[in-house]
Formats: structure tokens, C-alpha cells, sequence
């Protein structure tokens, strides 16, 4: 058994080499080769593998063995040879053939929020984003910096749809919605999680409002079916007009933006929503005193580093919303990534 110095020591290497780690799960979805053991029909050593991706031997051998000992691939040694299997979690989630992929918002990762979190401590002596040091964008054309490229727009909303196949039901039910015929998704994106509601509540319908190109990407490449159920309508939702609704759904939104500027997309709800209706506020709740979860809190710094806000309390989250004239307040931890929280106007 080791003493406490050996458990500390242990620990302390396993955060530094963190990034380690995600730089192997970054690399392999890059790479293929989840999607490459997916469609084979047998496990697969390493020659065949590099025979697929065309990559070199030395390294798809160490990146396949390291992928084993995260538990990412299934290993299985015959004859002195190694054959490689997706384990249930890259089948899952990683093989992008699977309907709940998670490898487009992995790669967004890999390739933008990686990079700025190269420059945390920049942004924790200035206290702001750090888009100019990561990419040459001024800190104050945030959207211009998310969405830097037309290939990264999509990156980023096709990751959305990937979220939303697999949380979205479940902050969508965590509050019976079927009160609320006429629905507004704000900042709503690709309409994945209108796509869900639609499919959990048969008598809404959804308009999704989000800004002019990325509703021209959605309707060009995201795959959301309209069908009467579904609508787009484009605009800033700081100055344009808000479509009226029954309840607006403010998912991963609130979270961007500075107090000031939630008061003030919260009162223009208020304004715009019908009588009787509400708000449905979708984020992960940082717990009362601010210690934890650890995933939040590390959403929180993600904050810093790529937009004007936090990650927020319940608490903190009711004292908007009451001050924007909502009332009735009501939270549901629903213990996965994605709490949810209900106010009526």
C-alpha cells in the first residue's frame, strides 16, 4: 500500500497528463479509427488498421494500445497478435455511423476550445475570452470568433445535434411541456432540440430563432424536417423582434453572456411571451455554495475563456429571471450533464 506522498504524487501526474488524454481521443476520432472497427466485421490487429487509415505502423500501434488502456478499445491477444474492437462506449459514441456520435463536438473541441484553453491564464489575470490570443479575432466579435469559418459553424452545429441526440429528451422532460402549444427555441441553431420536443410533445410546434447564416446552414445541411411542426426565423434576439410564444427555451444560451446582457434578453422575453406562458432555461447548475460539480465548474472557466459569461447557481439563475418579472420558479437537477429550469411569466 502507498503512502499518502505516492497517492498525491499519483494524482498530481494524472491532471497534468490530462490533456494527454484528450489529445488521444481527439486524435482517434480524427483519424478514424472507431468508424474503421465499426464497419469491420471482426476485430482487427494493428497492419489492418493502418492498411485502412493509411497511417504509420509505430504510431497506430501505440495510439490502438493506448486507446485499450482507456478503455476506449476492446484488446484481445491471439498468437502474439493483438486484435482491436470498439468497446459499448465507442460504439456509442465515437463511431460517427451511430445515431448518438458525439465526434463532431469532440472535434470542435480538438480543434477551437482546445486551443483556447492554452491561454487560461491569460484570461484569469484579464478576465476575458481569449479569441484574439487564440485566433488573431477581437474578444468583442464573439459570434465572428465561434463561428469563424462557414466549415466551423457547421462543426460547431452538427456537435449541437449530437448533444441534443443524447440530453435533449431529458431536460425536455423534466417539466411536462404539453401546456405550451407554441414554443420559440432561442439561440436554437440546428433545431435538434426542436426535433425533440416536437417528437415528446405532438401538439407544440417549434420556431427556431437564431441569427441569418446560422439558419441559412441549418435549413442547407442540419437535416431538421419541418413539417409543419418546425419553423426558422431569423434575428438577433438582442434587437430584433422575438417571434410570440408560449414558452421560450433559452438551452446553453444564458450561459454566454454577462449578467447585464441576461437581464436584458430575459425582460424582452418577458415582454414578448404570452400570458400564463414561461421560460425554460436549460444549463448545467453550478451547486449553491459554488464548489461542484467539477464538470461545471470547468464549463465555467470554458466560459472565460470562450464568451462573456459563467456557468451559474439556481440561485443566481432566479434572481435574473424574478428581476426580468418571472415568477413560479422551479428546478430540476436532472442528474446528467443538463439541468433544467422552469419560470412563468
Amino acid at each position: 500500500m502507498g503512502s499518502p506522498q505516492d497517492h498525491a504524487y499519483r494524482l498530481l501526474n494524472e491532471y497534468a497528463n490530462g490533456f494527454m488524454v484528450s489529445q488521444v481521443l481527439f486524435a482517434a476520432c480524427e483519424l478514424g479509427v472507431f468508424d474503421v472497427l465499426a464497419e469491420a466485421r471482426e476485430a482487427l490487429d494493428s497492419a489492418a488498421v493502418v492498411a485502412c487509415l493509411g497511417t504509420s505502423s509505430r504510431g497506430t500501434q501505440l495510439l490502438l494500445d493506448t486507446c485499450a488502456s482507456l478503455k476506449l478499445l476492446k484488446v484481445e491477444v491471439r498468437g502474439g497478435k493483438a486484435f482491436y474492437q470498439n468497446t459499448e462506449l465507442s460504439s456509442a459514441y465515437l463511431a460517427r455511423g451511430s445515431p448518438t456520435s458525439q465526434c463532431n463536438m469532440l472535434l470542435y473541441l480538438a480543434r477551437t476550445t482546445y486551443r483556447c484553453w492554452g491561454h487560461l491564464a491569460e484570461a484569469v489575470r484579464e478576465g476575458k475570452n481569449q479569441y484574439l490570443q487564440a485566433f488573431g479575432v477581437p474578444s468583442e466579435e464573439l459570434f465572428s470568433a465561434i463561428y469563424r469559418s462557414e466549415g466551423e459553424r457547421l462543426r460547431f452545429m452538427r456537435g449541437l445535434q449530437e448533444v441534443w441526440s443524447v440530453a435533449g429528451r431529458r431536460v425536455l422532460a423534466a417539466f411536462d411541456l404539453s401546456q405550451f402549444p407554441a414554443i420559440c427555441d432561442l439561440g436554437g441553431g440546428p433545431g435538434a432540440l426542436a426535433k425533440e420536443c416536437v417528437s415528446l410533445y405532438p401538439g407544440c410546434k417549434v420556431t427556431v430563432f437564431d441569427l441569418p447564416e446560422v439558419v441559412r446552414t441549418a435549413k442547407e445541411f442540419c437535416s431538421v424536417l419541418e413539417e409543419g411542426r418546425i419553423g426558422f426565423c431569423e434575428g438577433d434576439f438582442f434587437q430584433d423582434p422575438l417571434p410570440e410564444a408560449d414558452l421560450y427555451i433559452l438551452a446553453r444560451v444564458l450561459h454566454d453572456w454577462t449578467d447585464e446582457k441576461c437581464s436584458q434578453l430575459l425582460q424582452r422575453i418577458q415582454r414578448t411571451c404570452r400570458p400564463g406562458g414561461g421560460v425554460l432555461v436549460v444549463e448545467s447548475l453550478l451547486a449553491e455554495d459554488g464548489q461542484g460539480p467539477v464538470a461545471t465548474q470547468l464549463f465555467s472557466l470554458n466560459m472565460l475563456l470562450q464568451t462573456e459569461g459563467q456557468e451559474r447557481t439556481p440561485a443566481q439563475y432566479r434572481t435574473l429571471l424574478s428581476s426580468a418579472g418571472f415568477h413560479g420558479f422551479q428546478v430540476n437537477k436532472t442528474g446528467a450533464i443538463y439541468d433544467a429550469i422552469l419560470a412563468r411569466n
